[in-house]
């Protein structure tokens, strides 16, 4: 038996009973969870791959040396590491070489503890709000396609042979669409533009910040939720956020293609 509010019930009962019970939708169209599941395993990610990629000695500013933290990291174009004598000795390929899954995996990567820290502070607070208005789906393709809109930008624009990591993009991402949300719901969103203004001024101030990335995970997470709290609140929904997404997708690749032919 399993206790109830009022005396018990036999599991049976409860099961057939949550059988006629509406899973709970999410604002725009997704399904919405009490607990911010896909939150709290993009933090674990990040956690394990800093864990992976970094030795005791370079946790506080990070370890660009590790094999592994090279071989994910976003590099635009590869080189051929020589001696004095100009022999080589090794070479490193990057994404006009063929590698574009640093694209992606570039984004889970941190230049020490403090770098994860604050991008893993602002994903706790911005994460499970808008994975609640947005559903896990579709809050997942934010966070991923601003990740991955930064990176991109990064690589168009960027020094070819500079390497980069972080999920700033992603975060970035979530800002934007953040501020879109607010703006859809009439809410008051002097808090949140401060907050980018903020940090879009550090990016620049700051030496060693890729700008380039923020700003685009900031202008791919503002589409991608313009798109999903703008689309036509009716059966055709999902296909309209789902072509928004695509054409976000679209133009990541369009600059990949872009910048890869001008680099080979």
């Amino acid at each position: 038996m399993k206790p109830a509010a009022v005396g018990f019930q036999c599991p049976d009962c409860v099961k057939q009973g949550s059988k006629n019970v509406r899973p709970i939708k999410a604002a725009y169209g997704g399904r919405a969870r009490h607990v911010p599941y896909v939150t709290y395993t993009l933090i674990a990610i990040n956690v394990l791959m800093l864990v992976a990629t970094t030795s005791g000695s370079g946790l506080l500013n990070g370890d660009s040396s590790n094999a592994l933290f090279r071989k994910l990291a976003l590099i635009p174009r590869g080189f051929t590491i020589v001696d004095d004598n100009g022999v080589a000795l090794a070479t490193q390929h990057g994404v006009a070489d063929g590698q574009y899954y640093r694209l992606l995996t570039s984004t889970f990567l941190h230049f020490g503890v403090i770098h994860l820290a604050l991008n893993m502070y602002a994903l706790y607070l911005l994460g499970p709000p808008l994975e609640q208005a947005f559903g896990q789906v579709r809050y997942a393709a934010t966070y991923l396609l601003s990740g991955l809109g930064g990176a991109t930008l990064s690589y168009v624009l960027g020094n070819e042979h500079e390497i980069a990591a972080g999920a700033s993009g992603a975060v970035f991402g979530l800002f934007g669409a953040f501020y879109v949300l607010g703006r859809k719901r009439n809410l008051d969103v002097s808090s949140i533009t401060a907050t980018i203004a903020l940090n879009l001024f550090l990016s620049f101030a700051v030496p060693g910040i890729d700008v380039r990335g923020h700003i685009g995970g900031l202008i791919a997470g503002a589409a991608l939720a313009f798109v999903i709290v703008h689309a036509p609140d009716t059966r055709q929904r999902s296909a309209y956020q789902a072509i928004g997404v695509v054409l976000v997708a679209i133009v990541i690749v369009a600059g990949v293609a872009v910048r890869t032919s001008q680099l080979t």
